[in-house]
């Protein structure tokens, strides 16, 4: 017979647990089963009856709490810059509850006015009541944008710097806020459409010269809403930060640690160091230290500075600045490993045999000091037989030592086999004013890929230990690829001859196997970027599925809590789990580790965005003094408006419209992605080799437009494919799209048998 519990009991659990409110909640939690149901629901009754509860459909409630979803109208932002929501339903008594709104870095601005259905959470012991989650905005606010304002005799008008938007917006002369011509302004919707059919607007902020040197950041910045002013208390909070000492930790400043970062680097999270193991029982082994700087013993749980890092979630890294996730009294300083000063860590020494493989490994809270801040052209070059200055001391007994324990490390990769894409990543170079002065490509040298291999050891060392030890955290998790983008890989790699095997469980190393045999083909890169695209995303979550791009069990984030907010709750938990001190993971922490890890998964898309932007716009400038010029590139997209072009020189990517390809009519074929012309016969699809020509390069948007120029080496008929021309050239196309249009006949075959199913 089950234990029934009191009606005390009842309303804690409901209060405590106000998502979780039906009758058969209730009795799960108290193990309530069978006839015993039947004096449940008279409890509940007499709760109802007494004014204790109301019922909602089928839960229960608190008449005194807010109901899990509720409608709340936003207030306006406090002085740092937080939302607030006022209960459009609230019954209970005494004082209005203050409900924190949360929103995800994908969820539309909200402003003051907005009213919106949101889910919410209780916050106990926060200097507010609830936090709420946007789930559909159901009242808009004005709305807002972002643009450059151009000067008219009738006031004037603002073009949008989003490439989405088309729409202009039109200023009153008492509106214009004294705007300049040219200048970015944020603007705000003045009322309905005024003359010429346009929406009208009155601007709310000058951001200045758009063209302004390291403009471009900003603009990303304050478009994708990044936070990039900290609070007063965070900073004062920050400054009053002092230095740790020994005391409760272990002593590794004897350790010749070192950093290895890029040369530009201003902080410095991550040290290590590598011996030769002198255990008998591991012969050729290594012994590997990875101290990672102790940002938990700073940023404590519920502090104004946690509150603002979980806020902003992690870093962004721009060209030109760094928006932190924590003031640089922090990263820039007190947990920055710095050359020659003591600085508060967390470490992990790690035990691998002769071919890489972890044999053991055990983490300490400890004091260190870092023995050399280098860089990796510096640590190449030295292992390379060219050691400077800085280097040559450490060349034997510390940068060899690392090199060794790194090839033990790439034999257990090779065995491992994660997903190897070769896709190299840009580098924008700029002058002191801010002017982007060349485009290349970084460079990827083993002095990277030492410090990557090691990194990622530590992170699954933090993993396993937490797991061991049952302590709640937060994995980086990547899942296989859905079943409809393999399928879609599949029909790639069949169109480009090749095959990925189908009927069996996939891994990466059927995928790795795919990308060897494209190598050094036409299709290597259509083959690479198929495979990106055909992956999920990362993100973060507290249950574990697993790493499939690393092709590991067991995966978390620890080595960046600087920059990471994910890494420093794993640091929490290690301190938890190992009882170092009070500065570890809170209940309240664990509670919301779901709700976190949506959140920092959205911060960080938003960064990725933002980054991504800036390139782009960053590109576009550096081109703009190229309008006219031929390139070669890559057909990277297929839209039904037209086709993306990656050129080869810079990586940038540019649209051909459709309209600008000829006067017939293309079909878009969004399964087979391709467009077929329907006089032609002229196909575009993914990865075929074209020479375009710039016509068009917008740095404030970022935008790119192009002309076809050639496509798989046939030139494009004078005229573009006009109805009725049989040009030779004409001809020579037909015959060049037919042979292109055989690589994806295999795709357009399969999708039409599909379509007949």
């Amino acid at each position: 017979m089950s234990r029934i519990p009191s009606k005390a009991e009842i309303l804690d659990w409901i209060s405590a647990n106000p998502t979780h409110t039906s009758k058969r909640d209730i009795a799960k939690a108290f193990g309530i089963k069978g006839a015993d149901r039947i004096d449940l629901k008279r409890i509940l009754k007499e709760l109802e009856a007494e004014g204790h509860l109301q019922k909602r459909k089928k839960t229960y409630r608190d008449p005194d709490q807010l109901p899990p979803v509720t409608v709340l109208q936003v207030k306006a932002p406090n002085e740092d810059g937080d939302l607030y929501g006022r209960p459009l339903e609230w019954h209970g008594e005494g004082v209005e509850p203050i409900i924190l709104i949360l929103p995800k870095a994908s969820d539309p601005a909200l402003g003051e006015g907005d009213k919106i259905l949101a889910k919410l959470q209780g916050v106990p012991d926060q200097d507010h009541n609830y936090e709420a989650r946007l789930i559909r905005r159901i009242g808009t606010s004005v709305k807002r944008v972002l643009g450059i304002f151009r000067a008219g005799s009738e006031g004037g008008r603002i073009v949008p710097i989003d490439k989405a938007a088309s729409t202009e917006w039109t200023v009153a002369p008492d509106a214009a806020k004294d705007a300049r011509d040219g200048e970015l302004v944020e603007a705000e919707q003045a009322g309905p459409k005024g003359r010429m059919g346009l929406p009208r607007a009155r601007i709310v902020e000058r951001l200045g010269d758009p063209a302004a040197p390291k403009a471009v950041s900003l603009i990303a910045i304050h478009q994708h809403g990044i936070p990039d002013h900290f609070p007063d208390k965070v900073v004062a909070e920050a400054d009053a930060a002092k230095p740790m000492g020994l005391k409760g930790r272990e002593d590794l400043r004897d350790l010749p640690l070192v950093t290895i970062d890029p040369a530009d680097a201003r902080d410095h999270d991550d040290a290590c160091f590598a011996h030769a193991d002198d255990d008998p029982k591991n012969p050729g082994g290594h012994v590997i230290w990875v101290a990672i700087a102790d940002v938990a013993a700073y940023v404590r749980p519920g502090s104004a500075l946690d509150r603002e890092a979980r806020k902003r979630g992690n870093s962004s890294y721009f060209p030109d600045r760094v928006v932190p996730m924590l003031p640089d009294r922090l990263s820039g300083d007190l947990c920055s490993l710095h050359e020659g000063v003591p600085r508060a860590c967390i470490a992990v020494r790690m035990q691998v045999d002769a071919e890489g493989n972890k044999l053991g490994h055990k983490f300490v809270r400890g004091l260190m000091r870092s023995a050399a801040s280098l860089n990796y052209a510096e640590v190449q070059e030295a292992q390379d037989g060219s050691p400077n200055e800085k280097t040559a001391p450490l060349l034997e007994d510390v940068i060899k030592p690392l090199f060794a324990a790194y090839k033990a490390l790439t034999k257990a990769r090779a065995e491992r086999e994660p997903l190897d894409l070769d896709l190299p990543e840009r580098k924008i170079v700029l002058d002191d004013d801010g002017h982007v002065t060349s485009v290349a490509f970084r460079d990827r040298l083993d002095a990277h890929k030492l410090i990557e291999e090691f990194m990622i050891l530590a992170n699954v060392a933090a993993a396993e230990t937490l797991i061991q030890k049952r302590s709640p955290l937060l994995f980086r998790v990547h899942e296989e690829p859905a079943p409809e983008r393999l399928e879609a890989l599949r029909e790639t790699a069949r169109a480009a001859g090749l095959n990925l095997a189908k009927g069996q469980v996939l891994q990466t190393r059927h995928l790795n196997a795919l990308l060897n045999h494209a190598a050094g083909t036409d299709d290597a890169e259509l083959i690479n970027i198929s495979t990106l695209r055909s992956m999920q995303q990362a993100y973060y979550n507290p249950e574990n599925f697993g790493h499939f791009g690393l092709a590991l069990r067991n995966y978390a984030h620890f080595t960046s809590p600087i920059r990471r907010y994910a890494d420093l709750i794993v640091h929490r938990s290690l301190i938890s789990a190992h009882g170092w001190g009070s500065d570890g993971l809170t209940e309240e922490e664990i509670e919301r580790l779901e709700e976190t890890a949506t959140h920092i998964s959205d911060t960080e898309r938003r960064s990725m965005i933002a980054e991504r932007d800036t390139t782009d716009r960053y590109l576009a400038s550096y081109l703009s003094e190229r309008v006219g010029n031929e390139f070669e590139g890559r057909i990277s997209g297929i839209a039904r408006f037209g086709a993306f072009v990656k050129l080869d020189e810079t990586g940038a990517d540019g649209l051909v419209p459709v309209r600008s390809i000829g006067r017939e009519f293309f079909h878009f074929d969004p399964q087979a992605g391709t467009l077929t012309g329907s006089d032609t016969g002229l196909t575009l699809a993914i990865g075929q080799r074209v020479t375009v020509r710039l016509t068009q390069a917008a740095p404030v948007t970022g935008g790119l437009e192009l002309e076809l120029l050639a496509l798989e080496n046939a030139p494009m008929p004078s005229g573009g494919g006009q109805r009725g021309r049989r040009s030779p050239a004409g001809r020579t196309v037909k015959r060049k799209a037919a042979k292109s249009k055989h690589k994806t006949a295999k795709v357009k075959r399969k999708v039409e048998r599909k379509r007949r199913k």
